[in-house]
C-alpha cells in the first residue's frame, strides 16, 4: 500500500468525467488500498480516483471522524465503485466543505440533505444506500469529482473571487500542504 500524491484543483484531470470500472482486478483492489492510505495520510474523509490522477469511477470515504460527536458512524471505511445518485431530496442544507485537491480553502455549499446512491462495493457486490448528514455530503462531493466537478463550481462568482488569493497561493506553490501533491504543470512559454 502506498500514499499517492494528490493533484490540485488546477489540474485538467479534475475537470474530466471518469470512466466506469468494468471488472474487479488486483490493480483495482491495490488502487482502493492506496486511496485509503492516501486519504488517511491527508486527514481526509473522502478521496476520488481523479484526485490521484486516475480517471476511474471510484472513491473511498470514511465519514466517521465527522460524526464522532454524534456517536460515530455505522458506515466505516467504504469504497464506492461506479456510484450513481438515484434520488436527491428537495430539502437542501448548507454545509462547509473543503477538498484535499484545494488545500486550505473552505466554503459553504448547498446540497440535497438526503440521497440514495447505488454502487458496487469493493467486492463488486451491488449496494443501495439511503443516507443523510455528513456521509451524504461526502458522497455528493466525491461523486462530483467523478463527473469533473469541484465544490468551487457550486459557488457564485462573488464567492470564488473572495477565494482567489488562496487559489493563487496553491497555483504558485505557496500554500502550506502537509501531504504530497502533484506540482502544477508549467505552461510552455
Amino acid at each position: 500500500m502506498s500514499v499517492l500524491p494528490i493533484v490540485t484543483y488546477d489540474d485538467e484531470v479534475l475537470h474530466k468525467e471518469a470512466k466506469p470500472v468494468e471488472k474487479n482486478t488486483s490493480e483495482i483492489q491495490q488502487l482502493i488500498d492506496d486511496m485509503f492510505d492516501t486519504m488517511y495520510n491527508s486527514d481526509g474523509v473522502g478521496l476520488a480516483a481523479p484526485q490521484i490522477g486516475e480517471l476511474l469511477r471510484i472513491f473511498v470515504a470514511d465519514a466517521g471522524p465527522l460524526t464522532e460527536e454524534e456517536g460515530g458512524s455505522k458506515y466505516g471505511p467504504m469504497a464506492f465503485i461506479n456510484p450513481e445518485i438515484s434520488f436527491q431530496s428537495e430539502e437542501k442544507v448548507d454545509m462547509e466543505e473543503g477538498c484535499l485537491s484545494i488545500p486550505g480553502v473552505n466554503a459553504s455549499v448547498t446540497r440535497p440533505e438526503k440521497i440514495v446512491v447505488n454502487y458496487l462495493d469493493r467486492d463488486f457486490n451491488e449496494q443501495k444506500l439511503e443516507i443523510d448528514g455528513w456521509l451524504a455530503r461526502v458522497i455528493q462531493h466525491e461523486t462530483d469529482h467523478l463527473d469533473g466537478i469541484l465544490f468551487l463550481d457550486h459557488l457564485s462568482m462573488f464567492k470564488r473571487k473572495l477565494l482567489s488569493s488562496k487559489l493563487k497561493d496553491i497555483d504558485k506553490g505557496r500554500a502550506e500542504i502537509d501531504y504530497p501533491t502533484v506540482p502544477k504543470k508549467q505552461k510552455a512559454t
